[in-house]
This record gives C-alpha cells, structure tokens and sequence, in this order.
C-alpha cells in the first residue's frame, strides 16, 4: 500500500499557487509580455475558462491578467486567429492549447452523440450555415438572416426566441463541426474546424485508440488541478460514476503516478502527482524562509483556483459563491464579487464595475475576512495591486463606495 505523503495546509497551499503562477511577485519587468508569454503561461495552466460577463472584462482576461500584468486582450485573439489555440468544454467552456485537441475526442464523441437528434432536426439550415462558411470563410452570428425562431439552448421550450440560425451555429460548435476562430471583443467568428489548419499541415485527429485518448485527457486534468480530490464530478473532464473516478484514482496510486496527499486538519483525502512529491517537500524544507508578504491579486469567479470550491475551504479556510444567480436581495458580496489573494491567504472579495465610458473603476463593496491580517500587514500591498488592476484595465481613476469593515473606507481615501 502506497504511504501517503502527510503536509500542513500552509504548504499545500503555497504549492497550488506556485504551480498555478499565482504566488509571490509579479514576473520580472525584463519577462516580455505577449502572446508567446500568454502562450506559456496558457500551457502552464492547461486551459482559462472563458466567459463573457463583463464587470470588468471577461473571465479569461482577468484570469491571464492576475498572473501576467503585461497581458492585453489582443495576445488572446492572436493566439486564437493564429490558431494555437482553440475553444472547446474542458472546465467549462475554455481556451486550450491545439496540440491538445485530439485529448478532447472522447468529449466530443460524447457530445455529437446527444446532439445528433437536434442537429437533424434543424437540417436544412444547418447545411445553410455550413455551405456559407466554405463558400464565404469565417463569419460572425449576425452575418446569419434567421427564417424562424425556434427554442435556442435557454429558451423555454414553449417561447422560442433564439434564431435558427444561432442554434444550429451552437449546435455545430458543440458538436466541434465548426469552431471559433477569431474574435472581435466579444462577438466570435465562426469557421469549419479543420480550416487553416490543413494549410500549416497541422492535422485534428489523431492514431491513439479512445481508452488512451481518456487516460491523456485525464493527465490532462490532473497537470491543471494538481491538488486532485477523487469526488469531484468534473474528475477527467468526462462522464463518469463516483465508483469509474475513485478507481482511476486509485489505479493511479497503485501503479505509482500518483501519491495520495494528507492535509493536516483537513478530512478529504487528495492526491497529487508523484512527479510533485519533491516540490512539496522542498517548499515544507525552505518553510521559515518564505516571506509571507506579497502582491494583491484579484481573482475572477471562474478562476482556475477557484474551480474546486470544496478545496478552497480545505486549503484557504475560505467559503466562496459566485452570487449572480443569487437575487439581488439575498446577495451578500455582490454579483461579481472577486476574492483577493495577497501572498498565500485570501483576504477578502471585491465587487468592481468598470465604466469605460469615463474610465471610473468603482468598487462597489470591499468585504474582507474577518480572519484578515490587521489591515497595515497588507494595505500598502492592497494599494499597489488595486491601482495596478485599474491600470491593466484602462481604469483612470478609482471609487470605493462601501467597506466592510466601515473604517476601512476612510484608510483608503487616504491611499487611492
């Protein structure tokens, strides 16, 4: 039976920041930034998930930000037109590397299967929208004139709202036909899958049998993770019984890929890379060497290190929901509430609105834990990081309407 490797959470924790590029201080100015740094650190995280509300910006953007203070929009979409990566269900929705497309086959076998139906029955304008696309080449939503309405992914079944044509472009993304190729803020053009890729001789299927396919997918998810808990349902980023996942966990631990992780005072059981077992005990050596102090980085609600909240309690002894599907009244934070790492804790959560119209980044709530350093361990860190947020994201000036607690407001008018 394999020993398990026994660590105190503060260890645990450093180590899940470290491999997520989210501890210590910012890379040094000489690092260049763009669309090859983004591509890294892309590779480093194995896919940002993507979505498209906007308090600030979108999800992946704040994602790559927190960890690249160099980082623009355009490094994404260059990555994406030059088709490096591409856009697909990992996590969720998200940006992944192209030489990992052939892992996500057994995801989109999956998905073909049950979309076939609605993909027959939607036809005519599917091949509408797919002889437009090779005849024409990339194109956008609104370039497709709708002949009917029909019941789109979030209408209800008895009000259809969403355009033929809209659905059957959702269909065939989901079901990989076409894929995204390039964006223009928000708005995304469409394309066949396999195009521009033939031309740079680069090929989207691959020889490897779909048991391996899994398995490398699984590795897949395990490089993002890294702090691994068998119970999780998005275990391997496939469909799967809780009894399929702890097998292969399990299975793992028996053939020496994986070592199972004890966190002190912490009753779930992990599991970590073996690969990884050196980093975590250098990081228990160098211990009274770490400098707790650090930047302040704001983190958006679908981070990767908030994916398994569950963890976030075990290791951060902090309880994080997103609130937007939270009615108003019973929100406690904020429908775009972001929590703050500063070094290795997070402090407390941020509810911002970029206006940028007037460049005005207004933080509607800053809440901090009531387990918080006392507030002149990590002000001046607070500062530095939140004017640098503002910059990053085109923000001129800064407005913090409420604190939690009340006194801190006045400290802040003092520093912003």
């Amino acid at each position: 039976m394999t020993t398990a490797l026994r660590m105190n959470k503060k260890i645990v924790r450093r180590f899940l920041l470290q491999t997520q590029s989210l501890l210590g201080r910012w890379p040094a100015a000489s690092l260049p930034s763009g669309p090859e740094q983004v591509m890294r650190l892309i590779r480093s995280l194995g896919c940002v998930q993507i979505d498209p509300v906007a308090a600030v910006t979108g999800n992946q953007h704040l994602v790559l930000s927190a960890r690249d203070s160099g980082y623009t929009s355009d490094d994404l979409h260059t990555l994406l037109s030059d088709h490096r990566v591409f856009e697909y269900f990992a996590n969720a929705a998200c940006v992944i590397p192209m030489e990992d497309y052939a892992l996500f086959e057994p995801v989109r076998a999956r998905l073909r299967d049950r979309l076939a139906p609605s993909l027959q029955g939607l036809e005519n304008t599917v091949q509408h929208v797919l002889k437009r696309l090779e005849e024409e080449g990339p194109l956008p939503s609104r370039a497709f004139r709708a002949i009917e309405r029909v019941s789109g992914y979030w209408d209800s079944a008895d009000v259809p709202k969403t355009k033929d044509t809209t659905l059957a472009l959702n269909l065939l993304l989901d079901s990989a036909a076409i894929r995204v190729v390039a964006r223009q803020g928000n708005e995304r053009y469409f394309h066949i899958t396999e195009s521009g890729l033939r031309e740079q001789g680069q090929s989207m299927t691959s020889d490897i049998d779909i048991l391996t396919q899994k398995q490398a997918l699984m590795d897949k998810y395990i490089h993002a993770y890294r702090v691994v808990d068998a119970r999780d349902p998005r275990l391997g980023w496939m469909k799967s019984t809780a009894a399929e996942r702890r097998n292969d966990i399990a299975a793992r631990v028996a053939d020496g890929r994986m070592i199972p992780l004890e966190v002190e005072d912490v009753a779930t059981p992990y599991y970590i890379r073996a690969e990884d077992e050196e980093m975590l005990r250098e990081m228990e050596r160098e211990e009274t060497h770490y400098d707790p102090s650090g930047p302040v980085r704001f983190l958006p609600p679908l981070d990767n290190l908030l994916w398994r909240r569950e963890r976030v309690v075990d290791l951060f002894d902090f309880h994080y929901k997103w609130e937007i599907y939270t009615p108003e009244v019973k929100r406690t934070y904020g429908y775009y509430a972001m929590p703050i790492l500063h070094g290795d804790r997070l402090i407390g959560r941020m509810d911002p609105r970029l206006d940028r119209k007037t460049g005005v980044l207004t933080v509607r709530l800053l809440s901090m834990e009531e387990t918080a350093p006392p507030v002149e361990e990590w002000i001046s860190d607070f500062r530095e990081g939140l004017q640098l947020f503002a910059t990053i994201h085109g923000a001129r000036s800064i407005t913090v309407e409420k604190t939690v607690p009340k006194g801190l407001k006045k400290q802040l008018k003092s520093i912003l």
